[in-house]
């Protein structure tokens, strides 16, 4: 292995040195996307964030065994226990059924991680394939006494566990001036749905037959079920967005620990901030304020500039989105990938380079920390191919792989015109018809191996 892997746990509030549980495998569960709408690139920079640390973990010798969930039931609009379900939500706005509306957003979300070169899970887990497994989680916690009944489900009972919010301090939390929390039958206002009953004349889509009556799950409990199942009861990394800490994530370490007796459920939190807009504002499906992958590939900008914007910026820094600071990223990646093409065949490299770079991305995936050692060694030609392309294993951004250019033929013979003025050391004609090509939307460098010709 390389050196020490540092990583920042949510838990405990600080950078730990991070030791599986096990010699050779950590044990990685990624909160999955609900899909009822297109992931938009706020929730993408989550999964590329998760993405940059299996292929660290991987670098240093680790096998990773990595769960995703997809949750395609039981997430209601608010992020609580009330609202409207978000698969009913999808049905209702296309016309289709639920399950078809959970279908086609999977595939597309499958579409979107493909585009970003990030590596599929060990393991697909929807949470409709696991309803036996989380309603034998409910059994297991009312045989504990952690649950009550309501007349709209069950519920976990926040008073039943002596750290109940202990990720985010929520006893420390206070409400707003003004805001009334709605208890509907609940006991204590942190106590939260594990199974929601089908209200009476309701018709719902996904909804299955326990507890004597016609329900489905509540949103956390399918997160708890599904590690549990594939990790066990104890396992190493568990990501998601910052969004997920103070209700999702803080309900998930409740119900798991009072069902298995055994703290830590898990041994590192880990959390990406939020791609913001303008003001702050956070990019949200249900505030219908997001912009889609292929959206901005519309827009010019490729899969992997986007990917290699998010790598300039720390995982736990807010990043701002825009149009210009995109088509930066697209210049950037373009001149990283020149600068990579140039690299002499036999460069022999310097190992220092390559201890730097694990360095940063060892110490809390510093992948700012980690691009600047690769753009200054490729500047003091001090770095391989070959080490450029350990580097990639991580970094995820293609660097060898140059882009075809399909030149048009009338350009073409402006480029074979200029490769003979610069043979017969005709500068200035070259010069002229550099800059007629570029009339035609393409430049024109001058390398070691010749012209290279690209979109200008």
């Amino acid at each position: 292995m390389s050196n020490m892997i540092h990583l920042y746990n949510s838990l405990s509030k600080q950078k730990i040195a991070f030791t599986p549980l096990h010699a050779d495998e950590v044990g990685l569960y990624s909160c999955g996307p609900t899909v009822y709408h297109y992931a938009h690139i706020g929730n993408l920079r989550s999964y590329i964030f998760q993405d940059v640390l299996k292929r660290t973990l991987r670098a240093n010798g680790y096998k990773v065994r990595h769960v995703m969930n997809i949750t395609d039931v039981g997430h209601l609009t608010d992020d609580g226990d009330d609202g409207e379900d978000k698969m009913e939500k999808g049905s209702a706005r296309e016309g289709k059924t639920a399950w078809d509306v959970a279908q086609f957003y999977t595939d597309a979300f499958y579409a979107d991680i493909a585009q970003l070169n990030i590596i599929e899970p060990t393991i697909w887990s929807k949470a409709t394939d696991h309803i036996p497994e989380q309603i034998a989680m409910v059994e297991k916690l009312t045989e504990k006494g952690h649950t009550y009944q309501t007349e709209d489900g069950i519920y976990f009972d926040t008073t039943s566990i002596d750290d109940y919010g202990k990720l985010v301090d929520v006893d420390k939390q206070e409400l707003q001036a003004g805001v009334r929390v709605d208890m509907g039958g609940k006991k204590n206002p942190h106590d939260f749905a594990l199974w929601k009953f089908t209200r009476a004349g309701e018709t719902r889509q996904m909804e299955w037959d326990a507890f004597m009556r016609k329900g489905f799950p509540g949103w956390h409990i399918e997160c708890s079920a599904m590690a549990q199942k594939y990790l066990g009861d104890q396992f190493d990394i568990h990501c998601g967005g910052i969004d997920h800490k103070p209700v999702h994530h803080t309900n998930e370490i409740a119900q798991t620990e009072a069902s298995t007796g055994k703290k830590p459920s898990v041994q590192v939190w880990m959390h990406n901030e939020f791609l913001v807009l303008q003001g702050e504002e956070k990019m949200s499906k249900s505030g219908d304020n997001f912009m889609t992958l292929s959206k901005i590939t519309e827009d010019g900008i490729p899969p992997l500039a986007y990917r290699y914007y998010l790598l300039q910026a720390h995982y736990r820094k807010q990043l701002a989105y825009s149009t210009e600071a995109l088509q930066g990223a697209a210049q950037g990646l373009k001149t990283l990938k020149r600068l990579v093409a140039a690299i002499p065949d036999r460069s022999p490299g310097d190992l220092t380079v390559t201890e730097a770079f694990m360095q940063a991305v060892n110490d809390d995936l510093n992948t700012p920390e980690a691009l600047a050692v690769l753009f200054t060694a490729l500047k003091r030609g001090s770095v391989s191919k070959e080490q450029v392309m350990q580097f990639d294993k991580i970094l995820g951004l293609d660097l060898l792989k140059q882009s075809i250019v399909n030149i048009p033929d009338d350009v073409q013979v402006l480029v074979d015109k200029r490769a003979a003025a610069r043979t017969k050391k005709d500068f200035a004609l070259s010069d002229a018809l550099r800059d007629e090509i570029a009339t035609h939307g393409f430049s024109v460098k001058d390398g070691s191996n010749g012209q290279e010709i690209t979109p200008a």
